[in-house]
């Protein structure tokens, strides 16, 4: 995947890194044909992002679960979570089989 800059769009810079050669080895050897280091690392970088915002989106449902806890009392038992994840993921099974 080569992304293209438009003539309006700015390209920003990430910092060069120092990497161990073997590393840099094994990073050569995973390249798709065709792709080039830039690629791979914008596509890794964007990959990082969308799981660091992810994690922080779920520490704060995690931290709004506890004050609601904290504050209420009430709390729902494991068996039930996990019984409803059960049932969520056998509806998706489901679906995917049709």
């Amino acid at each position: 995947m080569r992304l293209r800059y438009g003539p309006r769009m700015k390209a920003a810079v990430i910092p060069r890194i120092r990497v161990e050669p073997e590393l840099r080895a094994d990073l050569d050897s995973v390249l798709l044909p065709g792709e080039t280091l830039t690629d791979f690392v914008e596509a890794s970088v964007r990959r990082a992002v969308e799981f660091r915002r992810v994690q922080t989106d779920f520490t704060a449902r995690c931290d709004a679960s506890l004050a609601e806890y904290e504050r209420t009392g009430i709390s729902v038992s494991t068996d039930l979570v996990l019984s409803r994840l059960e049932a969520k993921i056998a509806a998706r099974v489901k679906q995917l089989r049709r």
